[in-house]
């Protein structure tokens, strides 16, 4: 009896076989970076490239997120494209830092990251000095988006070594703060107590008509015992001492913008985010403070392309208790469960009171690190160990579907 081969089947038959094999899974990969080893967009990568082990007939849509810190740049360029404008730039300390700013394609709206002209990770760690450290070069990237022919910014204000309340994002703009004596004071967090009146009235020229919105990821205060000084000054460098002093620094210049300005900006939320740069950019360029994740959701189109997912995978290189406050996985979980899709949150390491994310659309979270090793192995093998985590992530969760 002649056996017949697969090949040498009707075309009508072949066709129904094919049709009745279920459809390839659909996976979407957002995660966050993880600070200090890999960008959103590699830890994407690493991501598919798991998932295509596990299965190599899946469907893997890669959108890299960020909340307003390091990678908001790229998240952007790679969510809607533009162009990279580079530019040498004052960096925290006042050396000069290369950095760069992205034009959209509407030839209109730029998108300015704090971090990579006024960033903590731009200066090592014995040299942290919220005292003398200045926002001065941020705002140089805004005057070089403006000259550009910007007049829509989206400045994300996450990673930085500052806490001296915007002003000398301020000062590169034209603002001048004088002393009692009628002279400018100098830039840093030290030079807030000195500031005995506010001139703006360059600044205001040069940004007349100017639309400013602000992607944070805290709801910080400007002063007290959870403002900017206390909560994110021990971070940059900061004493006690100077912590205390920097604080007095907030609560004059929050005093003299209400005096002069008629606004209250001490109180409030995300006013202390970035050393009080929130409030910097909301007293001097009128800005609009938004959540950092909802920024780059909105432009990315996650929502939409949430849609009809079999799995989500997101992550960032620690989940702890500061997740829950608008971080980029919980950010992605809240989009996922409207539509009904699981979200797997995979991370460098996983802290204490996790749990609060599981009542918010994370299914599971799961550490990467697979052994016993010491902090810098780990970020060294991040991109391999973020694979096999997704690999073994996805093969269970194919074994467990119906």
């Amino acid at each position: 009896m002649e056996t017949r081969q697969p090949g040498d089947l009707p075309a009508r038959q072949r066709k129904r076989i094919k049709d009745s094999r279920p459809a390839a899974p659909s996976f979407l990969v957002a995660p966050d970076s993880f600070k200090g080893s890999l960008t959103a967009a590699q830890v994407a990568r690493s991501m598919e490239e798991g998932i295509l082990r596990a299965c190599p007939r899946a469907r893997v849509e890669k959108i890299p997120m960020a909340d307003g810190g390091e990678g908001t740049l790229d998240a952007m360029m790679m969510a809607v494209g533009g162009e990279m404008r580079p530019l040498v730039v004052s960096g925290p300390l006042g050396d000069a830092v290369p950095a760069a700013y992205l034009a959209l394609p509407d030839g209109k709206t730029a998108v300015i990251e704090m971090a990579a002209a006024s960033g903590l990770t731009l200066i090592s760690a014995d040299r942290r000095d919220p005292l003398r450290a200045s926002s001065y070069g941020t705002g140089e990237l805004i005057r070089a988006a403006i000259d550009g022919g910007c007049r829509n910014l989206i400045i994300g204000i996450g990673g930085s070594a500052t806490n001296d309340g915007g002003t000398g994002m301020a000062q590169a703009l034209g603002a001048q703060f004088l002393d009692r004596h009628g002279v400018a004071v100098g830039r840093g967090g030290a030079e807030l107590e000195r500031i005995a009146s506010l001139d703006c009235s360059a600044l205001e020229a040069l940004i007349d008509g100017l639309e400013v919105t602000v992607a944070c990821d805290v709801t910080t205060p400007l002063c007290g015992l959870f403002g900017a000084s206390a909560v994110f000054g021990p971070q940059k460098g900061a004493t006690l001492a100077m912590v205390r002093r920097l604080d007095a620094g907030l609560e004059n210049l929050a005093g003299l913008v209400k005096a002069q300005h008629g606004q209250d900006i001490r109180e409030l939320p995300g006013a202390g985010a970035a050393g009080g740069m929130g409030a910097g950019l909301v007293a001097f360029l009128h800005a609009r403070l938004l959540s950092g994740f909802d920024v780059v959701s909105r432009a990315t189109g996650l929502d939409d392309r949430m849609a009809g997912r079999d799995l989500v995978l997101t992550g960032e290189g620690r989940t702890d208790d500061q997740t829950a406050l608008g971080k980029v996985p919980v950010g992605v979980a809240r989009i996922a469960q409207r539509h009904g899709v699981p979200v797997l949150c995979l991370s460098g390491s996983v802290g204490a009171e996790v749990e609060s994310l599981y009542e918010q659309g994370v299914s599971s979270i799961l550490s990467i690190i697979d052994s016993p090793m010491p902090l810098s192995q780990a970020m060294t093998e991040a991109h391999v160990l973020l694979a096999r985590c997704a690999e073994r992530s996805v093969r269970l969760f194919l074994a467990a579907r119906p």
